[in-house]
């Protein structure tokens, strides 16, 4: 049964702000003292301490909402998994695809070196946002005038990253609706390309200069494809507080990125027809409940997340059970203003973490419509 969000909601969200600002905290030091010295020290400590944080996600998916990711791949690449850099491209249809990714990732054993390309507002969200920014995710504005340089410089410093990473692109530039779907085919129309149904078009310029800076250094693309059964409604992060289970399916295939073309007009027509596949492959699942040729394969539930959560939820137990203590000698004023502060600012920010992951509310740039060729890399 269903468990309402309201119960979980503050008690987890006061958990994850006092741990997130503890980490956040060790984050500010280890800027300041190791990174001048050593960048590539920096990156491997950070990677053990945004994990603390992150695994109680992490929990909240396999533990508490108990979700099911079933995972299409072929033995060789599973067994590549978290042993080499890796560009992964996915659909973008879930409000909670990114936390997926975090799961998956996790289980590789690289949930720390995980990166992705996105939004220059999303490093201001109190907390997850703050650790985004200082594990190296590379922020953009949504206007390659602005974006190229910055994207450019964040591809070149993880040319010597100390352990194997992820770098996650959303090449469809926002969230898939309905909406979105039925702007995406009168652009096609416009332009003369395949009227999509699964998938929204892709902006292939920050894809081609990704490919084309780190393919020297990072051997293979992960080509991840998700979809959720028709017969269940698509996982939210509200769903996930409520403890309503959910199932994934999420098929990786390997392309090395030796075998891409070189040129930029090859890259780029080279992840248009990736999307055409893939929106071909959808419609066949959803038409006909064949989702992909690939072994299924158990992804499991390790219990790492569980344990991370239970620790930090026992530090908090203790930390506040010896505030209490501190506080009966004080005025019951203070320790209702103190309540209640905290209660307004825990609510606030899982109230913007909530709403931050809504399909709904994610808005794309707009293309330029006179110059198709300016494809924007447009982060979700």
């Amino acid at each position: 049964m269903a468990i309402p969000a309201a119960i979980v909601f503050v008690p987890l969200g006061v958990l994850f702000l006092v741990s997130g600002l503890i980490v956040n905290i060790i984050q500010v030091v280890l800027v300041i003292i190791v990174l001048p010295i050593s960048r590539n020290l920096y990156r491997r400590i950070n990677k053990a301490v945004v994990e603390l944080l992150w695994m109680q996600l992490i929990w909240l998916v396999d533990w508490w909402a108990a979700t099911k990711v079933n995972l299409y791949i072929d033995a060789e690449t599973l067994e590549s998994l978290g042993k080499e850099h890796a560009l992964l491209i996915c659909n973008h249809r879930s409000d909670i695809d990114w936390l997926i990714g975090w799961v998956l990732a996790q289980r590789a054993g690289c949930l720390g070196s995980s990166l992705a390309m996105m939004k220059k507002e999303a490093k201001y969200l109190p907390i997850i946002g703050w650790s985004m920014w200082f594990s190296e995710y590379i922020f953009l504005e949504r206007s390659w005038s602005k974006d190229e340089t910055t994207l450019k410089t964040g591809l070149k410093q993880l040319e010597n990253f100390p352990t194997p990473f992820w770098l996650a692109l959303f090449v469809e530039g926002t969230r898939f609706t309905q909406q979105k779907l039925e702007a995406a085919k009168e652009y096609a129309s416009s332009r003369g390309l395949p009227s999509p149904r699964n998938v929204l078009i892709p902006r292939t310029k920050g894809f081609v200069t990704a490919v084309t800076h780190m393919r020297s250094f990072v051997p293979a693309i992960y080509d991840c494809t998700l979809a959720v059964p028709r017969t269940q409604p698509s996982p939210t992060l509200l769903r996930i507080f409520s403890g309503q289970s959910s199932e994934v399916n999420l098929q990786i295939r390997r392309h090395k990125m030796s075998e891409l073309p070189e040129t930029s007009d090859g890259i780029a027509q080279w992840c248009r027809d990736l999307f055409i596949t893939k929106d071909v492959q959808l419609e066949t699942y959803f038409t006909k409940d064949a989702f992909s040729d690939l072994n299924v394969h158990d992804i499991g539930r390790p219990v790492k997340p569980l344990i991370v959560f239970t620790t930090w939820f026992s530090l908090l137990v203790f930390g506040g059970f010896k505030l209490l203590q501190w506080l009966s000698t004080v005025a019951s004023w203070k320790i209702i203003c103190l309540s209640a502060f905290l209660l307004v600012v825990t609510t606030i920010m899982m109230q913007v973490l909530i709403q931050s992951s809504d399909s709904e509310r994610s808005t794309p740039a707009k293309r330029d419509v006179h110059d198709p060729a300016q494809e924007q890399l447009l982060p979700a």
